[in-house]
């Protein structure tokens, strides 16, 4: 009887055992994850960029095309960087530019550089350009008074373009203009855009 009692009980104890529940370790699902989307080369905003006219004592004169903000030094170097004849003392290098500006480098011989503002009026870093109360000037009828307005022209300049004009009759082109003792690519260059024949 003894025996089949502790049967019983063993039987039991493994079935109450058998039948309880044990905990189960469930894995939670873990959420993928995904990098935000970077923006595409294309997406980002493109930098404003400004045209600056470099003339002068540099490797490769011409238009140059800087981010807005750029200074005289970039726009050199832009535009090959200064010559061995180059003579920069006068201008600021660090003068921030505005669109449309330009930029004269002056040499050893001609040292006198300058920044210039565009036709349009707007300001020059370092500087600004007067311009002749008309608009442009004849230089076969204009006086030493109004070639002295001129750009880069003071009195003896403006009577060497009255002796030039006096010993060859009249200019027949703007261009003739680099014959004129005193005058050279620089202040050529400034008087372009405020002459005419």
């Amino acid at each position: 009887m003894a025996v089949l009692a502790l049967v019983a009980v063993v039987g039991t104890t493994w079935l109450v055992l058998r039948a309880r529940t044990w905990p189960e370790a469930v894995g939670l699902p873990t959420p993928e994850w995904t990098p935000a989307p970077s923006p595409s080369p294309s997406a980002a905003a493109s930098p404003a960029v400004m045209s600056v006219h470099v003339l002068g004592a540099v490797a490769s004169p011409g238009l140059v095309r800087l981010p807005v903000g750029g200074r005289v030094w970039d726009a050199l170097m832009a535009a090959g960087g200064l010559t061995d004849q180059a003579d920069p003392a006068e201008l600021n290098l660090a003068a921030v530019l505005s669109d449309g500006c330009q930029i004269i480098v002056g040499t050893r011989a001609e040292p006198r550089g300058e920044v210039r503002a565009g036709l349009d009026g707007g300001p020059a870093a370092g500087g600004s350009t007067a311009v002749p109360a008309g608009g442009t000037i004849d230089l076969n009828s204009a006086t030493a008074q109004q070639l002295e307005t001129l750009p880069g022209v003071g009195p003896v300049t403006a009577a060497a373009i009255l002796a030039w004009r006096s010993q060859h009759g009249r200019f027949t082109t703007v261009a003739e203009l680099q014959e004129v003792d005193g005058i050279g690519p620089k202040t050529y260059a400034q008087l372009v855009p405020y002459v005419r024949v």
